[in-house]
């Protein structure tokens, strides 16, 4: 599933540097948004999602609405970045 920034963001940017899918995060108003048509939850890149251990204040979660399979966000991945 793709991920989700809750309403504790406090929109310091450090989400945005770790994440290696151009443009899955992006500032919103007021705060930062994640696309779960480009989340793959860095199935591709890394064992875990690379924005979650950096967010300062955990509010960075599973987005309930997007429910994927590994194998669905590694698809995704692959058409990103193939």
């Amino acid at each position: 599933m793709a991920l989700h920034i809750t309403e504790d963001c406090t929109a310091c940017d450090v989400c945005v540097e770790e994440c290696d899918v151009n443009e899955a995060i992006s500032e919103g108003d007021p705060i930062y948004v994640i696309d779960p048509a480009k989340c793959t939850e860095c199935v591709g890149i890394a064992d875990e999602p690379k924005c979650v251990p950096v967010c300062p204040v955990e509010c960075i979660v599973p987005d309930p609405d997007n429910k994927e399979t590994k194998e669905e966000l590694q698809a995704k991945f692959d058409k990103l970045h193939g």
